[in-house]
């Protein structure tokens, strides 16, 4: 016993004389315990040896924590307060926050969340709009490109079931072949019934040109040089009824939109069809256009199938530059009468009833009160086209040239003019006059 009380002296004083030889030379003791976390805890002596014995000041990572030479990192006493700006620069939170050493895969998946839609609001400054000044529109298409399509397509399943006259039997036909109408030469039957076919003919989304048509017509009314989508409400702004523009085609078929084609393209007629189309946006006596155009197209063909403008036909030699002057004349006639009489859209069914019995008893004078009004508008000074529009086709025949441009040519398929159409009207719908 004696002896290991020695003992243990001689290595008690061994440890002093080490911890003294230690301090002369300015060499720093440190040893280290495992903490919490895992962090590397350092024992740091900051005071002298007294009577032998020494009092340390607690470090953890470089931070000083007790002043008594207690250490509580493994024990159940818990830390006392730091600032929190030591705990930061000394990486404690971070480590903290971490979890240690081990990575926290909620964390990992949230901060790969938080990068992922950090990138995407990056991305938002080059996002572009899907249409653009800058892109490729499809490009706009005259009457007469239009009308070459059709006089190049087979339309021989569509002639057969067009009604191209009025069936008349006992004494309405006798009447009618002593004091009616003459009858058409017969060498322009063959562009009549052409009309009529294209009249029966529905809008077809394959056909290039069909979508061109709609295209045109759409950029001409709104100014703008963008294509539009095939469905959607834009198209209630020139005047259809719905999302989709053949379905307001009843009775008239594609020749209702070549009519308003020929209506926005000519340069000689697109100041009226602008100036209707702003009437159309009334506040009071608005009324939709393109069904208002669909109309016109009804009553011109109506006023043809009853052949009432086959005299003006033979007289010029051509029947589709004549039915479009009428649907012209018709709609401006119309207009006329809405805008001076403060007609509204109550009063539709009126105005059309009261129109089309106007034009089938005066064809020629609905024809002569156009090229008077389009005469007088010129010489007032307001130009063909308002002003000069590159997108405007040549004008097309009638009204003085139209006539001496029309003698040559009509007896063949190839001749000027042909429809794309719609449906006959309907047997139910003739006379009847009412927005389609």
């Amino acid at each position: 016993m004696i002896s290991e009380a020695f003992r243990g002296h001689d290595q008690e004083q061994h440890q002093q004389s080490t911890r003294l030889r230690a301090m002369e030379e300015n060499i720093d003791v440190r040893s280290h315990t495992e903490g919490r976390n895992g962090l590397s805890h350092e024992r740091k002596p900051v005071e002298d040896i007294n009577n032998g014995h020494s009092t340390y000041k607690p470090v953890i990572n470089g931070v000083v924590i007790g002043h008594n030479g207690k250490d509580h990192t493994n024990g159940s006493a818990p830390f006392r307060s730091l600032p929190i700006s030591a705990l930061k620069q000394n990486g404690l939170l971070q480590n903290l926050a971490a979890g240690g050493d081990k990575p926290n895969p909620s964390e990992e998946r949230e901060d790969a969340e938080l990068e992922k839609a950090r990138q995407e609001w990056e991305a938002l400054d080059n996002i572009q709009p899907a249409l653009t000044e800058d892109s490729n529109p499809t490009p706009l298409i005259s009457f007469n490109e239009a009308l070459q399509y059709f006089q190049t397509t087979d339309l021989g399943d569509l002639l057969k079931n067009i009604q191209p006259t009025i069936r008349r039997t006992g004494l309405a036909a006798i009447a009618h072949f002593l004091f009616g109408p003459p009858r058409l030469h017969r060498e322009l039957l063959e562009e009549r019934d052409l009309v009529f076919a294209i009249a029966q003919c529905p809008v077809d989304n394959s056909q290039t040109v069909h979508m061109r048509v709609l295209q045109t017509i759409y950029k001409r009314l709104i100014g703008t040089r963008l294509d539009s989508p095939r469905y959607g409400p834009h198209w209630e702004n020139i005047g259809f009824q719905g999302t989709d523009p053949a379905t307001d085609l009843r009775g008239t078929g594609f020749l209702g939109l070549m009519h308003t084609l020929y209506f926005v393209m000519d340069p000689e007629t697109l100041p009226l069809a602008r100036d209707i189309y702003k009437l159309s946006q009334h506040p009071t006596q608005n009324f939709p256009f393109c069904v208002m155009s669909i109309n016109m197209t009804r009553i011109a063909l109506q006023v043809l199938r009853e052949e009432a403008l086959s005299k003006e036909c033979n007289r010029r030699q051509q029947v589709v530059g004549v039915l479009n002057e009428f649907y012209v004349a018709t709609f401006l006639h119309v207009y006329q009468l809405w805008k001076t009489q403060q007609k509204t859209i109550a009063d539709s069914g009126f105005v059309l009833k009261e129109v089309e019995l106007f034009a089938k008893k005066n064809p020629k004078q609905m024809l002569r009160r156009l090229e008077v009004f389009l005469k007088e508008r010129q010489a007032g000074g307001i130009p063909r086209g308002m002003s000069p529009d590159p997108q405007a086709q040549q004008p097309s025949p009638g009204l003085g040239e139209r006539g001496s441009r029309a003698g040559t040519g009509q007896g063949s398929r190839g001749k000027e003019m042909h429809f794309t159409g719609v449906c006959d009207l309907p047997p139910d719908m003739e006379g009847e006059a009412r927005l389609i």
